[in-house]
C-alpha cells in the first residue's frame, strides 16, 4: 500500500578526523535542535534520525553481499508532497533555513561521500 507524502533519504558519512561517537552525538545534540527550530520553513511532517550501530553484524550483512562500507547515519524527512516541499524551499525562510543547515552539515558531513534522494514509501 503506498503511503501519502514524499519522503527525503540523506544517507550520511561523517567527516574525516571524527570518529562515529562524536558524528553521531553533534548530529543528535546539535544539528537535530537547529532543526527543529528551521523545520517550519520545510513544512516536514516527521523528522527520523537513524544511527549506525557499531556491531559485527554490520560486518557480516557487508560481507556476506559484497558490499562497501557501511554510512554512519540515515536521516529521514517526511512532507506533505513534492510540490509542497518545493513551494516551502522556494520561500525567503526556507532558502534562509536551507543555508543555515547546509553550513551546520559541513561541521559534521562528508556530502562528496553522502547521498540524498526523494522517495514513495509502498508500506507491504
Amino acid at each position: 500500500m503506498k503511503k501519502d507524502g514524499i519522503k527525503l533519504v540523506m544517507c550520511l558519512t561523517r567527516k574525516e578526523g571524527m570518529s562515529l561517537a562524536e558524528f553521531q552525538d553533534y548530529w543528535l545534540n546539535s544539528h537535530a535542535k537547529l532543526w527543529a527550530k528551521h523545520a517550519s520553513a520545510y513544512r516536514s511532517k516527521r523528522y527520523v534520525q537513524a544511527h549506525t550501530l557499531e556491531t559485527p553484524l554490520n560486518d557480516g550483512l557487508r560481507a556476506s553481499r559484497g558490499m562497501g562500507p557501511a554510512y554512519d547515519g540515515v536521516a529521514e524527512v517526511w512532507f506533505e508532497s513534492e510540490a509542497d516541499l518545493m513551494q516551502a524551499l522556494g520561500t525567503a525562510e526556507g532558502e534562509a533555513a536551507s543555508a543555515v543547515l547546509l553550513a551546520d552539515e559541513g561541521k559534521f558531513i562528508d556530502h562528496a561521500r553522502s547521498v540524498a534522494f526523494i522517495v514513495v514509501e509502498h508500506e507491504l
